[in-house]
């Protein structure tokens, strides 16, 4: 129905990793590499957490929907990067490009979301110990956790139902290795007002809003730890923060600095969406085991498990 305003232009081409062969060659095998890390780290997650009893409370019921979207943000993305690096023209259909602004916006908008109830998770946890059991009810957590995939799907399908309608001219060449709303923009020959307040609505809910939801959280954390008098009591409870501080620093940092610069398709840019479509999946796991008492206690018990039946 609104697909046919792209009649004209069936095709986008990106140019975001163009270079020499050789180039392209090895940035190939390091995206490969990354993206099978990413696929191997967040799956041993997701399969630890529901092999180990001791891991079924809330704290590991939101990190295993972490690890499926970082699973889903790095899949939308890299296995066509990798196609295109192979590829003599780079090209990706418009369709094609509007589905993958699409689960971008999803994905990214739910990991934001996801991101803020871990810290508020946290915060009930640190702030209000002997409460926590009823704070953080099973019935909150679910809520919680299905409130920030609809918002992310809401938020990604106002923007996407909009780009829907935009007529683009004949320059087809995206200065990125992937199709993001900020660089399909300066595409279009259309009115986009409404797209960029969309936007930059999108951005202040899911990038400022949810980034003030951690800072909060986290001010009345680190007010509490400063508050425990021991030094033993101040390392254990910064340590069941620790992890989670690392991959909202990881997230945030990034994330907000690709959708607040300018588009231009600098280097800069590039390194930014790198780092928060694919570093941070692959990170993320890795952060969550080594830094994780629990985790690594739960690995353990699964290995001697396993190796008990093999001997058997």
């Amino acid at each position: 129905m609104a697909l046919r305003n792209h009649s004209t232009i069936t095709e986008f081409i990106l140019l975001g990793l163009d270079a020499a062969p050789h180039v392209q060659a090895l940035l190939f095998v390091f995206v490969l590499v990354i993206y099978l890390l990413t696929l191997m780290g967040n799956l041993m997650l997701l399969l630890v957490i529901r092999a180990d009893s001791h891991l079924h409370i809330s704290m590991y019921f939101f990190l295993s929907h972490l690890s499926f979207i970082d699973l889903c943000f790095s899949s939308v993305t890299v296995p066509k990067m990798l196609e295109n690096l192979l590829s003599q023209r780079k090209t990706i259909s418009v369709r094609g490009c509007l589905a993958q602004v699409f689960f971008v916006s999803v994905t990214a908008g739910t990991e934001a979301c996801l991101l803020s109830v871990m810290s508020y998770d946290r915060y009930a946890a640190i702030c209000h110990p002997l409460l926590y059991g009823q704070i953080m009810s099973k019935q909150l957590f679910m809520q919680l956790v299905w409130g920030s995939w609809g918002l992310g799907f809401l938020d990604a399908l106002i923007n996407i139902l909009l780009a829907m309608n935009l007529v683009f001219s004949e320059a087809q060449i995206i200065h990125h290795f992937s199709c993001e709303m900020p660089s399909i923009l300066p595409l279009s020959c259309s009115d986009v007002s409404r797209n960029i307040i969309a936007l930059l609505c999108s951005t202040l809910l899911h990038g400022l809003g949810t980034f003030l939801l951690v800072l909060l959280s986290y001010v009345h954390i680190i007010s509490t730890i400063l508050s425990i008098s021991s030094t033993s009591g101040r390392s254990k409870a910064f340590s069941t923060c620790s992890s989670h501080l690392s991959a909202v620093t990881l997230y945030y940092g990034s994330g907000l600095l690709r959708y607040l610069i300018p588009n231009s398709g600098s280097p800069m840019e590039l390194i930014f969406s790198v780092q928060y479509t694919m570093v941070t999946p692959m990170l993320n796991p890795l952060i969550y085991s080594l830094k994780n008492k629990e985790v690594k206690a739960a690995i353990r018990r699964i290995l001697e498990k396993y190796f008990q039946h093999i001997g058997y």
